[in-house]
């Protein structure tokens, strides 16, 4: 918890303000690894926590579920925090610098998820707010990946994994959801004797998780079928 805390209040408000050169490829990764090794774990926590005081307002015990909240808002603190952190950096630097097809995707991305982050987490308008940004920025990246990279592009793929994921979880737009992962997934399929060996590994890794994501998803809309 301290790294963490360290590492968010040296991020969290970024010198850079001004615009910068683009980022090399390794730049560009590690910085998506370190702040996704943070909201990940900040994330995770959020998640059991919620979960804790899920089961405490069941049992009806205040006292904890008043100690659990408190806990629930420092996290939700920290989450903005980060968030708020990568989304400036994205906006000021990273996607007006972006030239090629592939950083501007990779960018916009980014931008997408961290705003997805947000709404995971949010309430009323907030949340309302922070769907809506989502999708500019997933649509924005959209756009240019279907244009200009092929459907085996790991990142075209990261792509329409986390925008499935968005349609689904945020939106509860489970058919929009399965239509989506299915189609990036038959695209990439039809495609994956021309894909080449240095991307072969985290293609393939992307197509098994919407692919993953599609049986749960056609699962869980059987069940509500069933149950209905």
């Amino acid at each position: 918890e301290t790294s963490t805390s360290t590492w968010r209040s040296s991020q969290s408000k970024p010198s850079a303000t001004r615009r910068c050169s683009e980022l090399s490829v390794e730049e560009r990764n590690l910085l998506s690894v370190a702040y996704k090794n943070v909201i990940g774990s900040l994330r995770a926590a959020w998640r059991i926590v919620s979960s804790i005081e899920q089961k405490e307002e069941g049992r009806r015990n205040d006292e904890h579920v008043g100690l659990v909240k408190e806990y629930r808002s420092k996290i939700e603190t920290e989450l903005s925090a980060v968030c708020a952190g990568i989304l400036t950096i994205l906006d000021s630097n990273l996607v007006p610098s972006a030239v090629g097809s592939e950083s501007k995707v990779f960018y916009l991305k980014m931008k997408g998820d961290y705003h997805r982050y947000m709404a995971e987490f949010k309430v009323g308008d907030e949340r309302k707010s922070a769907a809506e940004d989502t999708m500019m920025a997933y649509k924005a990246a959209q756009d240019i990946a279907l244009a200009d990279l092929a459907p085996t592009h790991p990142i075209r793929l990261g792509l329409a994994l986390n925008f499935s994921v968005f349609y689904y979880e945020i939106l509860n737009s489970s058919e929009k959801a399965c239509t989506m992962a299915k189609q990036a997934f038959e695209e990439a399929i039809a495609e994956l004797d021309s894909l080449g060996e240095e991307s072969y590994k985290d293609s393939t890794l992307i197509m098994q998780l919407l692919r993953d994501n599609l049986t749960l998803w056609t699962s869980d809309m059987q069940e509500q079928i069933d149950e209905a």
